[in-house]
């Protein structure tokens, strides 16, 4: 009895199984350990496999194509490092609610802790992170098939949001003869022929209901619209509209931000003193950006704060008195029809436009880092998408700009690090094939270089804008020592990125106006094909400068 053909029996059940849960992607580093389960996933005709020499790279790729096409995707890697660096991802999955399966191929427990070459501790190496975890004995004749599916279906049907970590131990050999071990699949009967899970647990689709909404529909109100997807977006700020509620709207929402440049204006006091008259708050999503929007959210004291998302976590670290509504914003909404009312605090949005026009006035035409936040939604592809990097620009696009309603906007705001970017941008594109726009700063980009291997063949125009700051230049903004800000804080590294450019097959500009980086960008939508990057090199702290500079303007409107 061959044991290398009994892994890949092993394995093929284990692929086939989550293939049944809608799993059609899987991205894949290479590994001698994990060949059963790499030749396992090539070999099954349902899956598009991606692959990646990375695997810090691997798991955001696999992280994007999760958070595009709203369906589970695998991940496998081998043994050793390899699983430890698929942690921020796998955080970032449990933080925003993807479902990210990572098949970790690992050394049978004979060989753990006794010197052999990369073998490492894996069993719930990423302790509570995961939702789900399996820890798979090494594959033995001695459990059924029927054991394997179901423990894997069972995983599957308990999966609502967040990664799901299975341990894969192989013995060797790992390769030779693959034919043969039939009969211990063959137990499965009839399922190998058809789509369905072994063990189904059909999901029941609940609403959070409030039972006295009819009352608080007639109250002072005020909307928080976090992240959410397009069609949320667009169904919030049309909700609220008709309440006459202001709506504070984060660069994910997607709402159209009908009260724009609201992170500047909520420092005006007479915002606040408007604000104060809310009896309630309704809060949709989660991974507020601005930074006085979070000020404003832990200090407002309405009678209830309601916070509607589908994540089963408090979102709230103000820890109002209110209401957590775990479930769809989309069937919340459904369920909790708006009130036609008047809108009942004009003043509010006299002033949201009064700050609009003072930010167009300064940053209209112009070539620097704000500018290029605020004037932003001209560069965006039609019919595409945008992913928008951490860090100052996100901040800056998050207070100058206003994107438009229901557009598809994508980031990585559950732990908001800079690593992966890139390679989540990638893994976005992939599964929608949409022209792509990410825009991202310098040493975002340097952490994660080497996904621009990810970018060589898109299905789509991409577009990748790096802001070339020199550094990190948020710490700007913080109290930072002046004397230790830029050796340990700001880091500048002084590249340049034509280099990286060529040396993955790119196209690359670097403009130096606003009105070449514009023609250059929405020729390349309607003409050209592959990723261009575009470096934009800026004044340091420019951004910085500028957004206290516009915060001091407003509070005085």
């Amino acid at each position: 009895m061959s044991n290398s053909a009994f892994n890949i029996r092993w394995a093929e059940v284990i692929i086939e199984a989550l293939s049944r849960h809608g799993m059609k992607h899987i991205c894949i580093a290479p590994g001698s350990r994990s060949t059963p389960l790499t030749l396992a996933a090539s070999n099954n005709p349902k899956l598009h496999c991606h692959t990646h020499f990375d695997e810090r790279g691997l798991g955001h790729l696999a992280l994007g194509l999760a958070k595009a096409s709203g369906e589970p995707v695998g991940v496998i890697v081998t043994s050793g490092t390899a699983v430890a660096n698929l942690y921020p991802s796998l955080i970032e999955a449990g933080l925003t609610g993807e479902n990210v399966i990572f098949l970790t191929a690992d050394r049978p427990p004979e060989l753990i802790d006794c010197g052999a070459n990369q073998a490492i501790r894996q069993t719930h190496i990423f302790a509570s992170h995961p939702t789900q975890s399996l820890m798979l004995p090494r594959p033995t004749r001695d459990i059924s098939a029927k054991w394997l599916v179901t423990a894997v279906d069972n995983g599957m049907n308990q999966l609502h949001h967040g990664a799901f970590h299975i341990n894969c131990p192989f013995a060797e050999p790992l390769y030779g003869e693959n034919e043969g071990e039939y009969e211990w699949q063959q137990t499965l009967g009839d399922w190998w022929n058809s789509n369905h899970p072994w063990l189904s647990e059909p999901l029941t689709h609940t609403v959070a209901l409030v039972a006295d909404w009819y009352f608080w529909r007639q109250k002072k109100g005020v909307v928080i619209a976090g992240r959410m997807n397009a069609t949320e977006g667009e169904l919030v700020a049309l909700w609220a509209q008709e309440l006459g509620w202001p709506v504070l709207g984060d660069v994910l929402s997607q709402t159209g931000q009908p009260y724009p440049c609201s992170d500047l204006w909520l420092q005006n006091p007479s915002a606040q003193a408007i604000l104060q008259s809310a009896e309630l708050v309704v809060q949709f999503g989660s991974s507020i950006t601005g930074k006085r929007l979070l000020q404003w959210q832990a200090n407002c004291q309405p009678k209830e704060y309601w916070i509607v998302d589908s994540i089963p976590q408090r979102l709230d670290p103000a820890n109002h008195m209110g209401r957590k509504l775990t479930c769809s914003i989309k069937g919340w909404l459904d369920n909790h029809p708006a009130q036609p009312r008047s809108l009942w605090c004009e003043a509010l949005l006299s002033l949201a436009e009064k700050t609009q026009n003072c930010v167009e006035k300064q940053l209209s035409g112009q070539f620097s880092e704000a500018a290029v936040a605020h004037q932003l939604p001209e560069l965006l592809p039609p019919r595409g998408q945008l992913f928008v990097g951490n860090s100052l620009i996100v901040r800056l696009i998050d207070s100058f700009a206003q994107l438009p309603v229901s557009y598809p906007v994508y980031s990585n705001r559950g732990a908001s690090g800079i690593d992966g970017l890139i390679s989540t941008l990638a893994g976005v594109q992939r599964a929608t094939a949409r022209p792509t726009l990410g825009i991202v700063g310098d040493l975002s980009a340097l952490y994660d270089l080497n996904s621009l291997a990810l970018l060589r063949k898109p299905s789509a125009p991409t577009i990748l804008v790096i802001v070339n700051n020199n550094g990190g230049q948020i710490f700007s903004m913080l109290p930072t020592p002046a004397d230790a800000r830029q050796n340990y804080y700001c880091m500048p590294q002084n590249v340049s990125f034509e280099p990286a450019a060529k040396m993955f097959g790119l196209q690359y500009c670097a403009p130096t106006d606003w009105e070449s980086l514009k023609n250059t960008v929405q020729q390349f939508w309607h003409n050209q094909y592959g990723t261009l990057v575009v470096e934009l090199v800026v004044d340091s702290d420019e951004g910085a400068r500028t957004l206290q500079q516009l915060l001091s303007v407003v509070s005085e409107l």
